[in-house]
């Protein structure tokens, strides 16, 4: 099997996340099992009038997560992108702490993987968004 074809560690793909996106400040805490789970520290950058964390940093999370779930499993194919991502917000999150996802793939095709992502505000139980979506992979060469 060829690197490229092997899943990623978290440390390889917080390397890469820090590599190909420089403006991102999320960190991979882990990954494996068909999952990922990534923390967002929160600052001013990530809120919205009336002091919330905006729904764009929420998105951004929760596609982060797919992607570093689906690379935790065919390795570095930098190529795979999102197709559909639908998020619902279910209630307000923290401003004054970080935003946890925890992924979980539903299903790693050859071609499509499906997942789900749930967001929590760290130290809470209750979600403040799921979000449900799908990767291309492009054909092996």
């Amino acid at each position: 099997m060829s690197e490229s074809q092997q899943g990623m560690s978290a440390a390889a793909l917080e390397a890469f996340f820090r590599r190909e996106f420089p403006h991102s400040t999320m960190v991979v805490e882990s990954v494996g099992g068909l999952g990922a789970r990534l923390r967002q520290p929160v600052d001013t950058a990530h809120l919205r009038p009336g002091g919330t964390v905006s729904g764009p940093t929420l998105m951004a999370l929760a596609d982060a997560a797919l992607y570093a779930a689906i690379l935790g499993e065919i390795g570095q194919v930098a190529l795979a992108v999102t197709t559909s991502l639908n998020v619902n917000f279910l209630r307000k999150p923290a401003a004054d702490c970080a935003v946890i996802a925890e992924c979980r793939l539903l299903k790693l095709g050859k071609l499509l993987a499906t997942g789900e992502v749930s967001l929590y505000s760290e130290g809470s139980d209750a979600p403040v968004a799921h979000a449900v979506g799908t990767y291309a992979i492009p054909p092996r060469s």
